[in-house]
């Protein structure tokens, strides 16, 4: 024992010399949502960290400029630091950022926050590195595997004919199945069918889940209706208005859902209004938006917000921290899940581990990885049988970057010229002077 307390105590501690910061963007099609329209390319922000033994570890959040830059600025005071060594840059960076508080979410239905980027992008490649030098996959850095496999949703979006990229709204007469889905529009319930058939038969998604707060809730609603004619009463369905609607607005076609829905994602705006609309109706209610911090779970358990908190590790503050949010819901009696946004196999491939180690896991996880086509791993993209994605073999992540096609997406970033998301621009291009509203029906 004391040779073995002596040899820890004479390892050398590995420190992080150097961190790559790289932009990129990635095509996306013009997809309709609450904000407004997805740009031609999806904006993410590449992170590398590598040792003094030269492991390296990697991860991937939401681009965007003012991120960037406070990674940027973060850099001196993570380098040199032992990758073991989480909590103390937690604290580090909390000293030099501030903390952030929920209100600094912003309005959008994406989070805005910087601190819990910056922490989660260093947490993971942190975590990658860790695993390496331990032989050990990130799961069981997060207690251990429970699943093999890690089951997602079809994820449905309204969208306008194209691919992204320099398609843009073209589309390619050649193209067939789950391609040509992708590149065709889908503005009304029957086009919303076609999607997620084509999606399924590609991916072998066993739930699906639509994104509105983009139609008047009647289109909305009667998707659902068309999506449950079609699939029959064994596939879940979801709907997520991004808490467009009012509280009337929402209980009135809750109630109509009823029976037709396995849950109600944000039908309306703050956890008060959640409270009122999930008293009212026999639907279980998810939340990406009004309870999105810990500070924020005292009320949501008192007024009784929500059923299930979809997690995000990107803006909760990194995977360790969404292991301890899948406890207090647990203790709460609350669901968890995992909300996503456009991502490419870092990302996903971080969902999958933690998702493999979630302990009570009821609900497919969102992903919006079919809509994407590029790839910045190596081997290229992810595969999903079933629609599950399996646990990535070997240490950490289990994934490593292809530097050729990292350079080729940084170039689609210089190129682009997009350095943040806005969704309300993109829309204007289409339809002149639309606006944003934080309710809308």
């Amino acid at each position: 024992m004391n040779n073995l307390n002596s040899n820890f105590e004479n390892r050398k501690a590995p420190k992080i010399r150097e961190i790559n910061i790289t932009p990129i963007a990635v095509v996306d099609p013009p997809l309709l949502n609450a904000a407004g329209l997805h740009a031609p390319y999806a904006l993410r922000t590449i992170v590398e960290l590598i040792t003094d033994d030269n492991i390296s570890g990697i991860s991937e959040i939401p681009g965007n400029i003012s991120i960037n830059a406070a990674l940027e600025t973060a850099k001196n005071l993570i380098l040199g630091r032992d990758p073991f060594q989480l909590n103390a840059m937690r604290r580090v960076l909390e000293d030099y950022f501030g903390k952030e508080t929920s209100a600094q979410r912003g309005d959008a239905p994406w989070d805005q926050r910087k601190l819990v980027h910056i922490f989660s992008s260093i947490e993971v490649a942190c975590m990658d590195i860790i695993g390496k030098l331990t032989g050990l996959p990130v799961v069981d850095l997060l207690g251990g595997k429970l699943r093999d496999a890690v089951p997602f949703s079809a994820y449905l979006f309204y969208k306008y004919e194209g691919a992204g990229g320099e398609l843009e709204f073209k589309t390619d007469p050649t193209a067939t199945g789950w391609p040509a889905a992708r590149q065709a529009s889908a503005l009304n319930p029957t086009e919303i069918v076609a999607q997620a058939k084509a999606m399924c038969k590609e991916f072998g998604f066993q739930s699906i889940k639509l994104k509105g707060g983009v139609f008047e809730p009647r289109v909305e609603v009667d998707s659902i209706f068309a999506l449950r004619t079609a699939f029959g009463p064994d596939t879940p369905l979801r709907i997520d208005p991004n808490a467009l609607w009012t509280v009337e607005t929402s209980i009135k076609y809750g109630k109509e859902m009823e029976g037709y829905i396995e849950y109600l994602e944000d039908p309306t705006r703050g956890q008060k209004n959640m409270a009122t609309v999930r008293k009212a109706l026999n639907i279980p209610l998810a939340t990406n938006m009004c309870t999105t911090s810990f500070e924020e779970i005292p009320d949501s358990i008192s007024f009784g917000s929500e059923d299930i908190i979809l997690s995000d590790h990107h803006f909760w503050g990194g995977l360790r921290s969404s292991m301890e949010l899948t406890r207090i819901c647990q203790t709460f009696g609350r669901g968890l899940s995992m909300h996503s946004n456009s991502h490419v196999g870092i990302s996903l491939a971080a969902m999958v581990h933690l998702g493999a180690a979630i302990p009570d896991f009821k609900y497919a996880l969102d992903t919006h990885y079919p809509w994407q086509s590029d790839e910045v791993i190596a081997g290229g993209r992810l595969k999903f049988k079933d629609g599950s994605v399996e646990v990535p073999k070997g240490p950490g992540l289990g994934v490593e970057l292809d530097r050729e096609a990292l350079a080729r997406l940084h170039q689609n970033y210089l190129k682009c010229g997009l350095t943040k998301r806005d969704d309300e621009i993109e829309m204007q291009k289409v339809v002149p002077g639309w606006k944003f509203k934080t309710v809308r029906w």
